[in-house]
């Protein structure tokens, strides 16, 4: 099993480009389902789960043409010679879930299996449901799969959202651009990954407004076409890159950044004392500190444009080598502080209470062999080993490689003392 070897202490300085953002990808590449024509996506980040709805798509008929190292990704939906997504697939990413409502907008029917647990909580899919219900589709959970059928196809619904679920939200913009009327999506996500999605749909000819606000108009459309779509840059990747270079100290510039998508982190940084140049013209965004100390900074995770739930685990990392307390607040998942033991092992001194942890920043980390839990925590013990003292082991990094593309080479071409290493866990 992989795992990455930090020599920490080693400031990070020079550019990092940024990949295209995984969870914009994996709805797009889902897109394919609604039209008989071929889509071109570029600016495809390659991940191990990008690549797994990749197959995914395979099963299901899609003509995949994905050269490794290539970062265009041509799909064709010309043919589904299946509508049934198995579970020993589906269960490895919950975005794969996402290919039902697409299913039954185009064929009439679908059986799909339900995701599997979820390390960070139980992120359940009654939203997704509730919503292609109100749409027309005859739904039943049997034996861990959704079987599902709409024969005289889908009606354009009024859906009020009792929460803001960005998977749900795409799920039901997705499956309504077939959907005969219109559907209206209230208190629907407000997140970029949304407008992108929109932007793609509606150059397919889907007619598709208010992606971005809370009130999303879908009005359905007999057919879709092919296009052509680049992949929004990743702003979860970004953020990273820009804490990691706060922790470090160094002088790092984020290439090709969604700095417009950054505003609740840069606005945090900056209280915490960390110098941020963001030109939204340039997309770049750099990141400096050079001894200077950081200060503790209070936050609380909220839908955004709040402070995204993907960037508290790094923020963590940062806030454990801050002078004075911080309070991190965590109110979209439950079960979302694994990390915090983890670092613990690396001197943080971290007291978690249910939905707050309380952070009190000490000098320095002192490295130690840790353990990756999920994807956002697998980086922050990344960041957490780039600023302790001495060498820190990362294990279990599969986690890592479903969200970060090239890291260990992003990073080591700024300056990090990092490597991957194969073999069995120390």
């Amino acid at each position: 099993m992989d795992r990455l070897v930090i020599q920490g202490g080693h400031k990070l300085n020079g550019h990092i480009p940024i990949s295209g953002a995984k969870n914009s990808a994996l709805k797009l590449m889902v897109a394919c389902l609604l039209t008989d024509q071929p889509i071109t996506l570029t600016n495809m980040p390659s991940l191990a789960d990008t690549r797994f709805l990749a197959q995914l798509l395979e099963t299901l008929g899609v003509e995949v043409y994905w050269p490794r190292g290539e970062s265009t990704c041509h799909l064709n939906a010309a043919e589904l010679k299946s509508t049934i997504a198995p579970y020993d697939q589906v269960r490895k990413m919950r975005a794969s879930f996402n290919v039902l409502g697409p299913l039954i907008a185009r064929s009439g029917h679908a059986t799909v299996s339900l995701p599997g647990g979820c390390a960070i909580g139980a992120r359940p899919v009654d939203l997704h449901l509730q919503a292609l219900a109100a749409m027309g589709a005859d739904l039943k959970v049997e034996q861990g799969y959704v079987k599902a059928a709409a024969i005289h196809g889908l009606k354009g619904a009024h859906i009020n959202f009792s929460m803001p679920s960005v998977g749900a939200t795409e799920h039901a913009m997705l499956t309504a651009t077939l959907a005969e009327g219109t559907t209206v999506l209230e208190n629907a996500a407000r997140e970029p990954e949304i407008e992108d999605l929109a932007v793609c749909l509606n150059s397919m000819g889907a007619d598709i407004s208010g992606a971005g606000t809370s009130v999303i108009r879908i009005k359905g459309v007999e057919s879709l076409k092919g296009t052509n779509h680049p992949v929004m840059p990743d702003r979860i990747e970004a953020g990273t890159y820009a804490i990691a270079a706060a922790a470090a100290g160094g002088d790092v510039t984020l290439d090709g950044c969604p700095v417009e998508a950054l505003g609740a982190l840069i606005s945090k940084l900056r209280e915490a004392g960390v110098t941020v140049d963001a030109d939204e013209a340039a997309h770049t965004l750099r990141i400096r500190r050079n001894g200077t100390h950081l200060k503790a900074v209070n936050l609380s995770t909220q839908p955004h444009p709040g402070f995204p739930t993907d960037l508290q685990a790094q923020f963590m990392a940062l806030m454990a080598i801050a002078d004075g307390t911080s309070v991190i607040r965590e109110t979209i998942f439950e079960n979302r502080f694994m990390h915090a033991p983890e670092l613990s092992r690396l001197g943080a001194d971290i007291t978690v209470r249910g939905q707050e942890a309380i952070v009190k920043g000490v000098k320095h980390l002192t490295a130690a062999p840790v353990m990756a839990t999920d994807l956002r925590a697998s980086v922050s013990l990344v960041i957490a080993g780039l600023a302790a003292e001495g060498e820190t082991v990362v294990n279990r990094i599969y986690h890592l490689d479903r969200g970060f593309e090239r890291l260990e080479e992003k990073l080591t071409a700024c300056g990090a003392h990092i490597e991957r290493r194969s073999g069995e866990e120390e």
